[in-house]
């Protein structure tokens, strides 16, 4: 039978974290005692009053087709949250509610980027930027940073990589794989270096922003001067327990978000009527429950931290935020066993999925091929488990 695929589609990489995934799933339909940590999902559960407000929404047929760029009430209070946490005050014309935060990120980076555009972007970054970056026909141009830097580039190292090609940075902090932050005083380094070329789109991916473990939590919109190039892509997923409502949003210069929402209105046309009432509350109402998860995921991150720390030949940072550490495994390269070689992350993966039944990430996706990512989004209890298990996996490697 006459097949045929579509080359964009065919250059196109499989998503790491959810093959990951698959494979664990796979494994513990099989009986095996799986620990996965390798899904980027927080393992609690949406809280009660998000919850009643997607069924009262159901309730009073809150179930006809939407404005393509989401309901104006839940899109005002969007705005209001920046303004209340941040005093930044946006018009809510300027945000587009999508299907998730993936779609906003699609939607800014094919109204934005022309065949043969640059877009730089710094290393480790999450999986999906270069295939996204790759459907648009641009270049991916990589910073790689440095451990040492807990993974954080310098205004050096970003102001070396801009060309006349340059049309826009993109990166996330909170860090997914990092959880590394970039302070406001940081954030304001690079801004010095983004003044010098107006031409530069900057896309802040910022989804992770209420797992945020510092003192002093910030957003790139508090650099006020630099509104008018400067995206913000955010979402409920992680910050509220919502990965299964698919609701994203995007704050842009008015000109970007109506370019955005033309795009929408031609793909997927609005989100979810019932999601975006439950993310009515979510911004409206209690936060406690957020705060509350946030705090636990801090007290399970120290945990893992001070385990990995006593396992010799390996190396990693500390994260100031979302659920993830990056461990550098290269050490072991060239080690194994009878029955396993390493020669890279991926086989690290496999070793221990196949050895001691974790589940982890190769950071060859996120530009980090030296690394493996564990997610510490599940129980305290599977997390000392898993750290037990990969500390027994390590010593048997010679």
């Amino acid at each position: 039978m006459f097949q045929k695929i579509s080359k964009r589609v065919e250059r196109l990489e499989e998503s790491e974290t959810l093959k990951m995934a698959q494979l664990s799933r796979q494994l513990a339909s099989e009986g095996k005692d799986v620990i996965n940590l390798s899904i980027g999902e927080p393992d609690f559960d949406t809280p009660e009053h998000i919850k009643k407000a997607a069924i009262k929404a159901i309730n009073e047929n809150i179930t006809h087709y939407p404005p393509v760029p989401g309901f104006p009430e839940l899109r005002k209070a969007i705005a209001e949250r920046y303004n209340r946490d941040f005093g930044i005050k946006f018009d809510f014309n300027q945000v587009i509610v999508s299907n998730g935060a993936k779609q906003s990120l699609s939607n800014v980076i094919l109204s934005v980027l022309d065949e043969g555009d640059e877009v730089i972007v710094p290393s480790p970054y999450w999986v999906s930027y270069p295939e996204m970056i790759k459907l648009a026909g641009a270049e991916m141009v990589v910073i790689k940073s440095k451990l040492v830097n807990n993974y954080k580039i310098t205004p050096d190292e970003l102001e070396k990589a801009i060309t006349p090609k340059t049309k826009m940075f993109l990166f996330s902090s909170p860090s997914n794989p990092s959880g590394s932050i970039y302070c406001l005083t940081e954030l304001e380094k690079l801004a010095a270096v983004f003044r010098k070329y107006p031409e530069i789109i900057i896309v802040a991916d910022e989804i992770y922003d209420y797992i945020n473990f510092t003192s002093s939590p910030c957003t790139f919109a508090q650099i006020s001067d630099l509104l008018d190039r400067l995206v913000i892509i955010n979402g409920v997923s992680k910050g509220f327990a919502m990965t299964g409502w698919r609701i994203g949003y995007m704050i842009a210069p008015l000109y970007l978000a109506k370019a955005c929402n033309k795009l929408q209105g031609q793909l997927t046309s609005g989100a979810s009527t019932i999601s975006q009432m439950a993310a009515l509350a979510a911004y409206s109402e209690d936060i406690l429950p957020t705060l509350k998860m946030k705090d636990e995921f801090l007290k399970r991150g120290n945990i893992v931290i001070d385990m990995l720390k006593k396992i010799p030949g390996i190396r990693i940072n500390e994260p100031n935020g979302a659920f993830y550490v990056l461990i550098d495994v290269s050490g072991f390269y060239g080690k194994g066993t009878d029955k396993y070689k390493i020669s890279n992350a991926n086989d690290m993966c496999m070793y221990l999925l196949d050895e001691v039944y974790v589940s982890t990430v190769s950071g060859a996706a996120f530009g980090v091929p030296e690394c493996i990512r564990i997610s510490f989004a599940t129980s305290t209890e599977k997390l000392i488990s898993a750290m037990n298990r990969m500390k027994m996996a390590f010593e048997r490697l010679k």
